[in-house]
């Protein structure tokens, strides 16, 4: 019964979002009261790193019993995956959890940096990717949610677009935050991002932070490209012990919603 209430919860929350962007469906809910690292969505990937606490459940969650917890440690192979140090969950085996050129979506998700060791000067400024809309056939994702330094970051690296969702995220250790991101898929520069954010301790609302309109969003670097998917949990780029990076890391997510939308 939990998880039903959360799920209306999900649907009645994003209805009404003014007069060009209605939601015409829910295409994944992943809210983990199953208690299960797929949530019992069998295509759904936990982690591809071989580590046995590279992915776990953790109590509470965001609104629920459970949540997803991600771990990686640099240095140890049993967090390398896919030639980085990574752990994330992912939809490309989920055809409502992909994108091809031309779709509308809506993404949603709620994350927690765990007991978050601040970054440092000296240390490696790529930052860690704690959720993406990654692009089919490798390369650069299409966007990304990155703690970097001690801010939270988004970016579109093939747009060379970068914006600061929050400069310091310090004050609020060990506490939710909630993205939502709507995107126009495509394959030309018509597409836009909208990204709102909301810290459920200080914010009732989601707050408007930024609006990219006429941008080709759906920008592979391999040519090839079918289709795109999500991806959440921690990627390391370009981290490593001899830059003196923190060790090991640990994000929670919850919450994870994909959206069909129309734009009128």
């Amino acid at each position: 019964m939990k998880r039903f209430i959360i799920f209306i919860f999900c649907i009645l929350f994003v209805i009404d979002l003014g007069d060009t962007i209605t939601v015409k469906k829910t295409l994944v809910y992943v809210n983990y009261e199953s208690g299960k690292l797929d949530d019992g969505i069998p295509s759904l990937e936990a982690t591809a790193a071989n580590a046995s606490d590279a992915a776990f459940m953790v109590s509470p969650g965001r609104n629920g019993m459970y949540a997803i917890g991600h771990k990686v440690t640099l240095g140890d192979p049993g967090y390398f995956s896919n030639n980085h140090y990574r752990s994330e969950s992912a939809t490309p085996g989920m055809p409502e959890g992909r994108f091809v050129r031309g779709d509308n979506r809506r993404y949603e998700v709620s994350l927690l940096l765990k007991d978050w060791q601040e970054w440092k000067p000296g240390m490696s400024e790529s930052g860690d990717i704690i959720f993406q809309g990654k692009l089919g056939g490798g390369g650069n994702p299409a966007y990304y949610i990155a703690a970097k330094r001690n801010s939270l970051m988004f970016r579109m690296p093939n747009n060379n677009e970068q914006l600061l969702l929050l400069k310091d995220f310090r004050q609020f250790k060990n506490q939710w935050f909630d993205f939502r991101i709507d995107v126009a898929w495509r394959d030309s520069p018509t597409g836009f991002y909208i990204i709102y954010m909301r810290i459920p301790s200080i914010e009732k609302d989601y707050k408007l932070i930024k609006e990219y309109k006429n941008y080709h969003t759906y920008l592979p670097d391999n040519p090839e490209s079918k289709i795109g998917y999500s991806k959440w949990g921690l990627y390391r780029a370009d981290q490593s012990l001899e830059k003196g990076d923190i060790p090991t890391r640990i994000i929670y997510h919850d919450d994870i919603c994909i959206l069909d939308i129309d734009i009128s």
